[in-house]
């Protein structure tokens, strides 16, 4: 008798509340749907933006590929062994970025883009910590720089583990305070990093760092 009772005053409350996701189930079973269930799906992006992502990183990659060995070989006329280091590790994560975008988003919806957008939010925690490794091996090392690296690097493998673990599309709030709050670490150490490069150097990075926050609104919908 209770449970036709329980059954019916859950009925009632259904049909009475403005469409939710309980109603979208059992109403019996309506109690025990957590919060994680009740997200909503993800956007499907239509073939057009999946092009312009494709031709869009595809160029992005190219660039990167281009000035690699530009890059590489101002770093060893730098003539330090870590911060050259430190700069082949940079532009490795930013190939890896920029080639497992474009891969994403230029293949076919099948398991293996599944596995590609794995990999490509991965990327993003590794082309973070790829950023910060030249400053610390470099301008700021030593016991501060290290620090630095020691936070970032931390940061950027609990990301990825957690990615390949658990999927590129579940925990979004967490992957999302976690790229933020990583890529904003450097602000603790802000004094020590303005006094060892060029401020044109500096402003460089701050306006990579606005950028870098507001490309989280267009990964938010992705």
């Amino acid at each position: 008798m209770f449970n036709i009772q329980r059954r019916t005053a859950l009925h009632h409350f259904c049909l009475e509340k403005p469409l939710d996701a309980r109603c979208m189930v059992p109403c019996d079973e309506s109690m025990n749907v957590s919060n994680e269930s009740l997200r909503l799906p993800n956007r499907t992006q239509s073939r057009g933006e999946e092009l312009a992502n494709g031709i869009s990183h595809g160029i992005g990659l190219l660039g990167v590929i281009t000035g690699t060995p530009i890059l590489l070989l101002a770093a060893f006329h730098h003539g330090s062994i870590p911060f050259l280091i430190g700069t082949i590790i940079f532009t490795v994560t930013m190939l890896l970025v920029y080639l497992g975008s474009t891969l994403y988003h230029a293949w076919p919806q099948t398991r293996v883009k599944s596995l590609l957008q794995v990999l490509d939010h991965s990327a993003i925690f590794l082309l973070i910590a790829g950023t910060y490794t030249p400053f610390a091996l470099g301008p700021l090392r030593g016991a501060g720089g290290l620090t630095m690296l020691g936070i970032v690097w931390a940061l950027t493998l609990f990301g990825v583990i957690m990615k390949a673990t658990r999927g590129a599309l579940r925990h979004r709030r967490l992957a999302m305070t976690l790229y933020l709050g990583t890529g904003w670490v450097g602000v603790i150490f802000i004094r020590p990093l303005a006094l060892a490069i060029p401020l044109s150097a500096l402003l460089l990075l701050i306006a990579g760092g606005i950028a870098y926050t507001a490309g989280t609104l267009f990964f938010a919908n992705d």
